[in-house]
This record gives C-alpha cells, sequence and structure tokens, in this order.
C-alpha cells in the first residue's frame, strides 16, 4: 500500500472529496484517507505496479485538482542505515503535533484584539461601561471595529482561504461555513458602516441608529472561538497518538555493537543483521536479536503488557525496546531497521488507524452531502424570515447562526479518534489489531473457536502424575524413567527428563523399540518404559497396575510403564496440560455471552478430558489441519465467528473466520493469516481484545450519537424555529462557541478508553444479556459422549456425511436437478475477500460454492430456484461487484 500526506483538509467533506477524487484515478484499487493523521493509504492494482510512480503522480494530481495537496510518503528500501534513519525520523515527525504550536499562536493573538474590540462594541456600547470619549462617536467607533476585525480576520485567513478555495472547487468544506459566516457578518456591518457615514451627514442621531446593525463582533467571535475549539481538538487530537510515540520513544537511539573485537557505541540504524551487540543492566536493548552469552531477566511490558520480566539465556530470544533489568548480554542481530518487533507493532497500529471501520460509513455518507445542505438550510432561513417580515439584519443573524453551529467535523472525527486511542490501548496490553474493520469486529463475535494445542493447552507435555508400585518411591521411579529416557529425542521423554531436574544415570545398550518404547541397562540391569503391550510383552505388567494406566488414559493422558529388575515400578502419566488461565479466560468468554468451541485433532477422549477441566461449550475432534475451515465455515454460518490458534497449522481457519485471532506470536507480529495479533500465549488476552473491541465500538456509538443529536437540535434552534414557538433565538456567537466544543467534545469522549481496563468485566453482563435474546442456532457435530453435553466428530466421516445428506435435500428440494454457474467477481483482494464472498454465496439456501481468488471467479451448483439477480445480490450485498455470470 502506498502511503502519502495530504494538506488542506478541516472536515470529514474533505476527506470524502479527496477519496472520491483518488478513487477515480486509473489504476487505483482502493483508498482510504484519514482525517485524524491526515494520511491516505491507496492500494495500486497489480497490473499498475510497474507504473507507481506514474499513478502515484496522478494521484497527487487529483488531490491538487479537488482543492487540496498530496504528498507520497518515502518509501525507500530498509537496506541502508541512511533510509532507515530516514524512515524513522519521517515516523516520528509525522506523529508529532505541529498544528497546536500554530493554531495557539492564532488564538493568543485573537484573544488579544477581541478583548478590546468586545469592550467598545458590546461593554461600552450596550452596558455602559467607561469608555474614552473619542468612540462616543459612531463613526469613530465603527472604524475601529472594521480594523480589529480585519486583523482578527488576517490572522485566521486559513478558515477563508480554504474555505472558498473548496467552494470553488465545488467541495464546500466546514472552513466554508465558517468563512461564510464570518464574512456575510462583516460584509453586513462593512455596509452599515457605508451608511453610516452617509447618515452622518444629516445627523448624528441617524448615525448613531446603524450602531444596532454591526456585526463586527460577531464575524470576530465566531473566528477566535471557532479557532479556540481547533487548538482543544488539535491537541485531543495529538493525544490519541501518544501511545504509538511513547512506544516509539522506548526504542534506543544508540547500540554497543562489538566489531574487530572493539565495542563501538554506534547510530542504531547503523546495526546491521548478524552483528553482536552488548546490554548492560538497565539499558533498553537496541534490536531484536539471540542471546550468545550471559543470563538476565528482561522486561517486555512494552511489547506484551506483561509486568513480570521475563528469563533470558543463551538461545533464547530479544526484541528491541524491551529493558534487560539485570546480568549483562551479548546477542547477535537477528532482525533491523523496520523489521523489528516494535517497528512492525508501530506500523500495524498506524496501519489500522488509516483504515476506516464499517461503522464509519454511514458518517462518510452524511458528511458527503453535509456542508451544501447546512449552505441550502441557511439560505432558506434567511429567506424565510424576510418574507415572514423581520429585517434583513434579523434574517442574516439567523442565517449566519445555522452556518457557524453546523459541524461536520464532530462526523468526521466520531470513528477514527475512538478507532485511533482503542489501537493505542490494545497496543500496551500487547493485543495487535490489523485494521479499523477487525477492531469492530471483534467486539461482534458470537462464537470464539480455540485451536487446543498451544492454545488451550501449553503445547508441550508435561509430567502430571506418578504412579507407584508397593515398595517403590517416586524418587527411585523418576530416577529410573529419567536415566532410561536420557538418550530418547521423544517429547514425551523430554517431558520426563525435565520433570527430574537433574542428569540421569548412563544407560548401556539404549535401544528404541518403535511403538512399544525404549530400553537399556542400568547399573547391569535391564530397565523397560513404554505403554502397556510392552509391559505385557514382558510379563512384567500386573492387573492393579494396568487398570490405574487405563483410568490415566480416560482423562487424556499418556501413561507410560517403567519396569527394572524384572518388577514393574510403576506409572508416569504425561500429558499438554491446560494453561494456568485458560479456564478463567473460557469462563469470562461465557458470561461475555459468547459460545466457547474447542476444535482439535486430538482423539474425542483426549478432547473431551480437555473440555472437562475448562468449561468449553463444545468440542469438535479428530479434525484434520484442512477440515478445520470447514468447521469454522458452519460456525460462522450462523453468527460471527472467531477462531484462535497459533497461525502455524491454522492459517486456513484463521482466513475463514469472521476474526482471525493468532496468539503467542511474540516477534512474529506480522502474520499474514490474522486479524487479530497477541503478543502473548494467554487466551485472557482474548478476552482483553475482545473487551477492548466492544468498550471502542460503545465510544464510537456515544461519539456519533452526540455528532448527530448536536446538529439535529442545533440547527433548528439556531434557525429560529424554537422563536415560531416562544422559545429562545441563538446569538451566532454561542453558535459558534457550540460548534467548536462538539469536536472538543467527540475528541475528548475518545480519550476516555486510555482509562479503561480490560481485565475488569464492566460491561460484560450487558453483552451476555444481548446474546441470550438472539440465542445461536445449535450445531450437531456429531455423537455426544455420555455424561458429557460436548458435542464432537469421532472422525473426519461425520462431517462428510452431513454435507451428503445436505446435497440430497438439496437435490430433493430442486427436483435433483443442479445447474453449474461461473460468477466473475470484480473486488476480491486477498483470503478475507475471499472467504466474505464464499460465506455470501454458501448461505444461499440450496447453493454450494467455490471462490477462486487468483482468477475472481466464484463457481456455484445450485437449483433452478436459485436466479442469477440472487446471486449477484448476495455478493454485490456482500461489497464485491458481480461482472458477468455463464
Amino acid at each position: 500500500m502506498e502511503k502519502f500526506q495530504v494538506t488542506g483538509m478541516s472536515c470529514a467533506a474533505c476527506s470524502s472529496r479527496v477519496e472520491k477524487a483518488v478513487t477515480k484515478v486509473p489504476g487505483v484499487k482502493s483508498v482510504a484517507v484519514s482525517l485524524l493523521t491526515n494520511s491516505m493509504g491507496v492500494e495500486i492494482e497489480p497490473e499498475k505496479a510497474a507504473e507507481k510512480d506514474g499513478v502515484s503522480a496522478a494521484i497527487c494530481k487529483a488531490v491538487a485538482d479537488a482543492g487540496y495537496g498530496a504528498s507520497p510518503v518515502n518509501q525507500k528500501e530498509s537496506g541502508s542505515s541512511e533510509s532507515r534513519g530516514e524512515k524513522a525520523a519521517a515516523a516520528s515527525q509525522a506523529l508529532e503535533d505541529h498544528e497546536t504550536p500554530i493554531l495557539l499562536r492564532r488564538l493568543i493573538i485573537s484573544v488579544v484584539l477581541l478583548v478590546p474590540l468586545m469592550y467598545i462594541s458590546m461593554g461600552s456600547h450596550m452596558w455602559g461601561w467607561p469608555a474614552p470619549a473619542v468612540f462616543h462617536n459612531p463613526l469613530v467607533n465603527g472604524i475601529y471595529q472594521l480594523l480589529l476585525t480585519l486583523i482578527i480576520m488576517a490572522v485566521n485567513q486559513k478558515f477563508f482561504v480554504s474555505g472558498f478555495k473548496g467552494l470553488l472547487h465545488g467541495a464546500p468544506n466546514m472552513d466554508t461555513l465558517v468563512a461564510m459566516g464570518a464574512g456575510a457578518a462583516f460584509a453586513y456591518s462593512t455596509w452599515a458602516l457605508f451608511a453610516m457615514s452617509v447618515a452622518a451627514e444629516e445627523s448624528m442621531e441617524a448615525a448613531h441608529g446603524y450602531m444596532n446593525e454591526f456585526y463586527f463582533e460577531s464575524a470576530a467571535t465566531i473566528l477566535t472561538l471557532i479557532t479556540v475549539g481547533k487548538t482543544l481538538e488539535a491537541r485531543s487530537k495529538g493525544k490519541t497518538t501518544d501511545a504509538i510515540r511513547a512506544l516509539m520513544d522506548l526504542a534506543p537511539k544508540t547500540a554497543n555493537v562489538i566489531r574487530d573485537g572493539v565495542e563501538t557505541v554506534v547510530p542504531v540504524e547503523e546495526v546491521q543483521v548478524g552483528d553482536l551487540f552488548v546490554v548492560r543492566p538497565g539499558e533498553n536493548i537496541p534490536v531484536d536479536g539471540v542471546v550468545e552469552k550471559g543470563e538476565s531477566a528482561v522486561d517486555e511490558s512494552a511489547l506484551t503488557g506483561e509486568s513480570i520480566p521475563v528469563d533470558k539465556e543463551p538461545g533464547s530470544h530479544v526484541s528491541g525496546a524491551t529493558i534487560n533489568t539485570s546480568g549483562f548480554l551479548t546477542c547477535r542481530a537477528s532482525r533491523v531497521g523496520q523489521d523489528t518487533t516494535i517497528s512492525q507493532i508501530i506500523q500495524m497500529v498506524e496501519d489500522a488507524a488509516a483504515t476506516k471501520a464499517p461503522i464509519a460509513k454511514v458518517a462518510d455518507r452524511v458528511s458527503g452531502i453535509f456542508v451544501p445542505v447546512v449552505i441550502l438550510i441557511a439560505v432558506v432561513t434567511g429567506a424565510g424570515w424576510l418574507i415572514a417580515g423581520q429585517s434583513f439584519g434579523f434574517a442574516l443573524a439567523r442565517a449566519i447562526s445555522v452556518l457557524v453551529i453546523s459541524c461536520p467535523c464532530a462526523l468526521g472525527l466520531a470513528t477514527p479518534v475512538a478507532i485511533m486511542v482503542g489501537n493505542g490501548l490494545s497496543a500496551r496490553h500487547g493485543v495487535l489489531f490489523k485494521t479499523a474493520a477487525s477492531l469492530e469486529g471483534t467486539g461482534r463475535v458470537r462464537t470464539v473457536v480455540l485451536d487446543k494445542t498451544g492454545t488451550i493447552t501449553e503445547g508441550k507435555p508435561h509430567v502430571t502424575d506418578m504412579v507407584c508400585a508397593d515398595g517403590v518411591t517416586e524418587a527411585e521411579l523418576l530416577r529410573v524413567a529419567a536415566a532410561l529416557e536420557g538418550p530418547s529425542e521423544h517429547p514425551l521423554a523430554r517431558a520426563i527428563v525435565e520433570a527430574a531436574k537433574t542428569g540421569g544415570e548412563t544407560v548401556e545398550g539404549f535401544q528404541a523399540l518403535p511403538g512399544a518404547g525404549v530400553e537399556g541397562k542400568l547399573q547391569g540391569n535391564v530397565a523397560y518404559g513404554g505403554n502397556s503391550l510392552l509391559m505385557g510383552k514382558k510379563g512384567l505388567l500386573t492387573e492393579a497396575m494396568e487398570q490405574k494406566g487405563q483410568a490415566l488414559a480416560e482423562e487424556g493422558k499418556t501413561p507410560l510403564y517403567f519396569a527394572y529388575q524384572d518388577r514393574i515400578l510403576g506409572i508416569i502419566a504425561v500429558a499438554d496440560v491446560v494453561k494456568a488461565d485458560s479456564r478463567e479466560a473460557i469462563e469470562q468468554m461465557k458470561n461475555m455471552g459468547i459460545e466457547v468451541v474447542m476444535l482439535t485433532g486430538d482423539n474425542g477422549r483426549t478432547a473431551a478430558a480437555i473440555a472437562s477441566q475448562t468449561g468449553v461449550d463444545g468440542v469438535v475432534s479428530d479434525v484434520l489441519p484442512q477440515e478445520k475451515e470447514a468447521v469454522v465455515r458452519r460456525l460462522s454460518a450462523r453468527g460471527s465467528a472467531a477462531m484462535v490458534g497459533d497461525g502455524i497449522n491454522d492459517a486456513p481457519a484463521l482466513t475463514r473466520a469472521d476474526v482471525g485471532v493468532a496468539i503467542g506470536a511474540g516477534a512474529d507480529v506480522a502474520l499474514e493469516a490474522a486479524d487479530v495479533v497477541l503478543m502473548k500465549s494467554s487466551l485472557m488476552d482474548v478476552v482483553g481484545a475482545i473487551r477492548i473491541s466492544r468498550q471502542t465500538i460503545r465510544n464510537i456509538h456515544e461519539n456519533l450519537f452526540w455528532a448527530f443529536i448536536y446538529n439535529v437540535i442545533g440547527i433548528p434552534l439556531a434557525a429560529g424555529l424554537w422563536y415560531v414557538f416562544g422559545g429562545p433565538l441563538l446569538n451566532p456567537m454561542f453558535g459558534a462557541a457550540a460548534m467548536s466544543l462538539s469536536s472538543v467534545c467527540v475528541c475528548l469522549n475518545a480519550l476516555r478508553l486510555n482509562f479503561f481496563d480490560p481485565r475488569k468485566a464492566v460491561t460484560d453482563g450487558v453483552w451476555k444479556r444481548r446474546a441470550e435474546k438472539k440465542p445461536l442456532e445449535k450445531i450437531d457435530f456429531g455423537e455426544k459422549p455420555d455424561g458429557e453435553g460436548i458435542e464432537t466428530v469421532e472422525n473426519a466421516e461425520a462431517m462428510n456425511e452431513n454435507q451428503i445428506n445436505q446435497e440430497k435435500q438439496i437435490q430433493e428440494k430442486t427436483g435433483g436437478i443442479m445447474m453449474k454457474k461461473v460468477l466473475k467477481i470484480e473486488g476480491m483482494m486477498c483470503g478475507h475477500c475471499q472467504s466474505h464472498v464464499d460465506k455470501a454465496l454458501n448461505n444461499l439456501k440450496g447453493v454450494s460454492a467455490s471462490v477462486n481468488l487468483e482468477a475472481g471467479t466464484a463457481t456455484v451448483e445450485c437449483g433452478e430456484a436459485i436466479t442469477d439477480d440472487m446471486l449477484r445480490a448476495a455478493v454485490e450485498e456482500a461489497g464485491y461487484e458481480v461482472t458477468g455470470i455463464q
């Protein structure tokens, strides 16, 4: 995606105008403009990739023709240290608040000039405050107000330049409303001043009558108050990027690199992959690397949100921007520049802020027509009051009030400020949303599908039980087992060796027995370790010990039998244990109204044992990796589903899900298949991600409500509609103040998200009650085990059989006549697009569809009852275009 900086935008109408202009440029596939960061992301069609420079030039020209400015962000290759430094500097500079200082200077000058203006125009003339005698002359008074107002207008000329420029380009914006309102007040007041000078030739009393026709103070106050609002808004907007700036500030500027055996301090941009660098206690780690010497504890809270330092030893991975808390480390650089974990996190947060959430579409549509409609309302208001017999000054005041109270900015900022703050909040807690759509979609999930291995469980076996024969101690059993399994590389053997924590005795004649176990000699005596078949074959298995082994197997554990000196010593049970917080996380998800389903390739017995420990609502077992996608598709068909996996063999399922969540990503934050990336391997972060998403959605709803209701109430009030029924009239100055506060309120409301703690179940009960009102359809994946309310698939054939039965029902309904159609579809860009189209078509009853992303087609099998219009409507509703059906 190509990035551009855009200048001249002041409200949502501007960003909408820029988007429309760039969309029409040949070679542009998609565009997203961010009013918050004044940036634009453009995806260029693959066939135009070779002409990227030409397309970029055309984009800049299109933006200029629309009345704004655009320049490409530096996209140099990151191979050299110079380009890496330039990128880092540009990224840091882009996040700095450049607007607030400029606006603050304008505001100070405006206020300094407005105070004496208001004193003479309002205090002296209307309220009788003391003033120099010279101001008793109406002409001197009027000229004084004219001059001060002109200076204030010159200081705030940006409103007029931007506003009238947008009007001339056919794209009026918020500045247009301000410029028209202040300009009309100034123009009418100037006319009144000239009329006063004519009347003064006859009598000063007639000239005094024109004093009430001056609106100079209104024009000046409108500009000053709007500048107040813009300053507060800019400051609030600047606060929304604090989280990203904080992450950038963590990265050290220098590194202690060892070159030619000498330690040298170099800028971090000059560190190359393969360089050795050292980190002393208390220093920040400069880049990603692997520890070669030393041991220490590293504070990774900046990346993962985990406050407890992580122990590091030779072979451990370390990440840039984390803090070495104790020992001296020597590391070899593995990722530098834009490839480091911290850089990828920052890039991901920025990219997410540059995208638009689906919920923002309503505000975008309204913003596109908002300003022209407001101008029309203002004209109609002024004309209406003139027709009703009111004075020109009264009618003008009402029209000006309509212009200055209307605020499209609040509409445009409602979503992006909340998305930016929500992304910063989630990044601080080790949760990364790739797009605004994924941030919104995560909170709407009804089903969470959890991969078992590495997600619910630790992902590697641990010793869970030891059952000793009579007269045998656990220490003796573990000593023999660890010695016997020492030479083995099997994961179960490694678990036993780790449990012993000490080196085992030397084994002679070690031999692996395929499918049975191992054997060897300890101190000249034969020892065996393995399954019950091996012990039975050797005649060492007792009935009591066999029963205990079966009981452990029923619990989903693997019993390993050990014998020494012709007698059985006991059993060591090994299993992939459930993570410490998995049960609590699953329980909290259920309390949020979410159905939790476990998906595993393990056998039904092991799956049922894990399910009973964790309390999941359902489990699908014996599923091959390629079959997980089909299970997720069925679950998502009845309501939004999230798939949580490690991203290794879960890519198809992650892509198929409405929201794909990669857990325990660590340094690999850029996993392509996932929509959400969790830095830690904890299911509590899934809970946190859902809560952050839901709180952000709630914040956006609050912002949109305020933005809409403000205009719904404010515009009729400004137009004088309430005055007709005996209500108050709104002074244009108060209208300007209200306009300023509207955007500020939206920004401040979004900043409240920073105080949200995703560990607290603040609104879980509300979401659960909503879910209970719309229960999900039950899906039976196969037989239910006795005594358990768990749905399982004993083998893959159960699903295939269900699919065959479904196809038979379709054929029976359509009279056995099935037709094959090929749809040509435009707009699909990635695997997610493919899954959306696939879901839209397969949700049609009586349709079986297969989507080919590369070819841009969908092959559909359906009955005669399914018309082309039905297929076309399903695809277009999903957001894509059908260009042909064969």
